[in-house]
């Protein structure tokens, strides 16, 4: 088989950090990895001339803004205008340049906010959305409208993939607008550093959610572009869900935390539970390797060497 080029964008970020460890194994002719101050995907004229120039046989679009609940809620106009724009520039602009194969990644929280558990990739646009994460959730939509209606008028396969939760190594360790597991690693890592008798995380603790090493979706990515006829959009996810607090519990094992665990019920908790209904891909011969307490291990150790190393990631 004749080895193609491949545009990664967002290749800085902890997943395109992982695709391209993972286009690298599969031996690709020629990998472009352009960063945020190459490329600015914000910019049409940018990126349209950027694919323009290069004229990649594959793109993963990976690029996005992205945040736990605290950022979603404070930023919501950055959050929907960076995404969009991302989404359709590179979209048009792969058109444009001739790319007849691209996969979009978004995100569970596409999903109803009381979406049927495991959540069907047809439950899409059935009910109202997440208040704490719609901004970014309808951008994460339109690009995978956009997908779908280029593909069914201009023949190309242009397609989305659905993860849940992500973690691993790369994540991003800000304070106040990381997601939950890379928070919760810095926040247990610096309680048992400081031997601080308990730590408190945000919410009762009882919702419900399914977490995905950030490699196996990479190799999720990969398997989908492979197959002839993938499904206009497919989630990607882990298959089992914990609670907030369970997960709490598993981190604070990983790291070696061993002070009490509060709960903050003053705290907003977000959705009660996103799992989702990973049926489709399963069928489609691919299911994830890595499991959460090994997973949490890695990415702990990940957080330490870019610790000493002074690289860790606070965007």
């Amino acid at each position: 088989m004749e080895l193609k080029s491949l545009l990664i964008l967002g290749a800085g970020g902890m997943v395109g950090s992982a695709l391209n460890r993972a286009a690298q194994d599969r031996g690709y002719a020629e990998t472009l990895t352009p960063s945020s101050r190459d490329l600015d995907l914000t910019s049409q004229s940018e990126t349209h001339a950027y694919l323009a120039e290069h004229r990649p046989d594959q793109v993963i679009v990976a690029a996005a803004k992205v945040g736990g609940i605290h950022a979603n809620s404070t930023y919501p106009a950055e959050f929907i205008y960076k995404n969009l724009m991302i989404a359709a520039n590179a979209v048009e602009g792969s058109y444009q340049a001739g790319v007849k194969e691209l996969l979009f990644l978004g995100s569970s929280c596409i999903y109803p906010k009381m979406a049927p558990q495991p959540m069907p990739e047809s439950c899409l646009l059935t009910s109202e959305l997440e208040p704490t994460n719609e901004a970014y959730a309808v951008a994460k939509i339109a690009g995978l409208k956009l997908c779908q209606h280029y593909r069914a008028q201009y023949g190309v396969k242009y397609h989305s993939a659905m993860p849940t939760n992500l973690y691993g190594p790369g994540d991003n360790y800000h304070p106040e607008n990381s997601h939950v597991i890379p928070a919760m690693i810095r926040r247990f890592h610096e309680a048992k550093e400081s031997a601080a008798e308990s730590v408190t995380i945000w919410g009762t603790g009882i919702p419900r959610r399914e977490f995905l090493y950030v490699d196996d979706l990479a190799d999720a990515c990969f398997h989908l572009m492979a197959l002839e006829n993938p499904p206009d959009w497919v989630n990607v996810g882990y298959g089992e869900d914990i609670t907030i607090l369970e997960l709490a519990q598993a981190v604070a094992r990983a790291v070696g935390f061993t002070g009490a665990i509060e709960t903050d019920p003053s705290k907003p908790d977000g959705t009660p539970r996103k799992l989702m209904d990973n049926s489709i891909l399963r069928s489609l011969d691919w299911q994830p390797s890595v499991a959460l307490e090994q997973g949490l291990k890695h990415a702990y150790q990940n957080f330490l060497d870019s610790e000493q190393s002074g690289t860790v990631r606070a965007v």
